[in-house]
This record gives C-alpha cells, structure tokens and sequence, in this order.
C-alpha cells in the first residue's frame, strides 16, 4: 500500500509540473478554461476538475483507473525476478518430491533397493490372446486392463517370472495402440504375435483351466503355464479345457477349492489368476496366495472353517443329487429327529396308525 500511495503522489507531481509547462506557453494553446476564467462551470463539476489541462488534441488525461493498471504493470515487471527464483525453487522441491517417492514405496520400503535385490524366477508365464474374435469391444478393454495388472505386479514382484503375451494382434492390438502407446516400451515381457504351442515345446506346456479334472499341487519353474486371455462372462464354458485337449498339452487347476470356499463361482480374472502365481512362488503356500489376492466380494473363506460350519454339505452325495429331495432322505432315516417327529404326530392324530396293516 504505501508503494501505491508514493507512486500516485509520483504521478500527481508529474502532472502538476506538465501544468506548470503549459502555463508559460501562448493563449492560442490553453484550452478555453483558462482564456475565459469567467465561464460558467458545468453543476457538478470541482473547480480542480475545471482546471485540468488538456496536453494536446490526441491524448487524454489519466484517469485514477489507468494509473491504478500502470502502477499494477510496473509492479509485476519489478517482481518478475523474484517470480522466477519461485519458480525454479518449486520445481527443485517437486523434484526432490519424485525421488524421495521413487526410492521409497507406499508403506516406506526401499522400492528401488527390492528391486534391484528381486530374483527372478525360470518359470514362464504366459497370457493366451487367440480368443479376440470371441470378446465384443468392452471385454477387450477389460483384457487389456487385466493385462497391465499382470505387467504392473510382475515388476513389482520379488520373483518376477518371464511373462509371455501371445497370439497379440486384431481388436487387442488396435485398443492398446490407441489407448496405451506405451506399450511398446514395456520391460521384461515377451509380446509374440505367435501362437503359444509355436514358441515353446508341447511337452513343457500346461494349460490353467478350472474345467480340468487334474488339480496342480506344486509350480514346476521348468514348465511354461497357460492363461487362457478370454473375458467371456461365462457365454464360452470349457472353451480352454477343450483346446488344451485338441492340442494334446497338459492341463490343470489351482488347487481352489482345497483351500477355498467361495459364493460364486470360482471361474477367476486373468491377472487374479496370474498374481496368485506370483505370491506363491515367493510364500510357497497356496492358502496364503489365495486370500491375499482373491477379492472380497467373492467371498472366500477357508475350507476348514466352511465344514465345520456345515458338515452336511462335505458328505459324498449321490448322482442326481437334487437339493428338494434332502427332507425325504432324513425322514427315511430311522435314527434323524423328524423320523421321531413325524411318529410322534402320527400317534396324536390317529392311533391305528401304529398298527401294521393285515396283508390279504
């Protein structure tokens, strides 16, 4: 404020000296106000106001508004240094900022140090994405969502695996071009064109499907696992175990429900799939993988627990099991509680009940 007050007074003195110029020159320059200092004045007009000088025909006097912007200007120019050293200071801070987040992860590890220290494993992971013609635009886009996942969790991993992507081409290609350019750069990871069974040996080839009978106890790093790269919501069931068949390789499925009890069904994302394998390859315990990875909205609980909260649905059952028909085989059974029941209201509502009938 009192920069402001100075530069006014600096302003009005400068006006008051061009007046005092204009004063010596000859009556033909001064403007008719001062010729004629008995001239009615306009109602509402100070006698100061009156007396402005005019400096020629071309230039107006300064208004209060105007010197008020050139006092603004003058300022912003004297502090455009001082703008730049804060500038510059901001930009070291933000730096300094990303460095400190590189080197340190969110819960405070040394990412870089993990890194450097991670040991990456033999076994080979691969995505199958022969399946583009059979997934509409949204379901490619969720591929390739899951897609970076996988990429994204496998470099962050402290025993990352050699992570194939095969059969890439059509509607995923065309979606990661215009949607992640990056991905040209990406690291540690095989894109191929190719199909799988063209770029590794058949007999290290195991296809991961939940439809297969065999159940995979253990990970053999020498061998090369398949994950099927199909979103389908369920619209193509045993799709993967058929072609795993068809082309002659091995099959398996995590050993799920071994560990697991779940409310849907336990048909699992591409990169769940994926991050599972990650996190037992480095706690080498399944049950530990799953609930680590697995969603909540799933539902999982351990399968121990799931029994012993209801023993009756572990119990074999028959084929052509049907849910309706539990009611008669416990009122069959001489020894359940509703065989005692249903003997006890037979007697009170008719007692020849009892009594076996004569045969003829």
């Amino acid at each position: 404020m009192w920069r402001l007050r100075v530069e006014r007074r600096r302003a009005a003195l400068l006006l008051a000296g061009q007046f005092s110029e204009t004063t010596n020159m000859s009556s033909e320059m001064l403007p008719a106000t001062l010729e004629n200092p008995n001239m009615e004045r306009k109602p509402g007009v100070s006698e100061e106001e009156g007396q402005k000088p005019r400096l020629d025909a071309g230039t107006e006097p300064i208004s209060k508004r105007q010197m008020k912007k050139l006092l603004k200007q003058k300022q912003w120019e004297e502090q455009r240094e001082l703008r730049k050293e804060r500038r510059k200071e901001k930009r070291k801070r933000k730096k300094l900022e990303r460095q400190c987040q590189l080197e340190s992860g969110p819960d405070g590890s040394d990412r870089k140090r993990v890194r450097r220290d991670a040991v990456h494993s033999r076994l080979r992971l691969i995505i199958d994405c022969s399946f583009d013609d059979l997934m509409v635009l949204k379901d490619i886009k969720k591929l390739h969502k899951q897609i970076q996942r996988c990429y994204a969790e496998n470099r962050r991993a402290s025993r990352p695996v050699q992570f194939y992507l095969t059969s890439h081409g059509g509607q995923l290609k065309k979606n990661m071009n215009e949607n992640d350019k990056g991905w040209v750069n990406w690291k540690d990871i095989h894109i191929k064109p190719e199909h799988y069974s063209e770029l590794i040996k058949k007999e290290d080839l195991v296809y991961l499907t939940s439809d297969s009978p065999n159940v995979l106890k253990d990970l053999d790093e020498s061998k090369a696992y398949v994950i099927g790269g199909l979103v389908d919501h369920n619209h193509h069931k045993g799709l993967t175990f058929k072609q795993a068949s068809s082309y002659g390789i091995e099959h398996a499925q995590l050993p799920l429900a071994d560990f697991v009890k779940m409310n849907s069904r336990k048909v699992l994302a591409v990169n769940h799939v994926f991050e599972i394998i990650l996190e037992f390859l480095e706690t080498r315990d399944w049950q530990e993988a799953f609930f680590t990875i697995l969603p909540q909205r799933k539902g999982a609980v351990p399968a121990h627990k799931a029994c012993e909260s209801s023993p009756q649905d572990q119990q074999p059952r028959p084929e052509g099991w049907d849910s309706s028909s539990e009611g008669e085989h416990c009122g069959n059974d001489p020894d359940s509680p509703q065989k005692e029941e249903q003997d006890q209201q037979g007697q009170q509502s008719s007692p020849v009940s009892s009594v076996s009938p004569v045969p003829q």
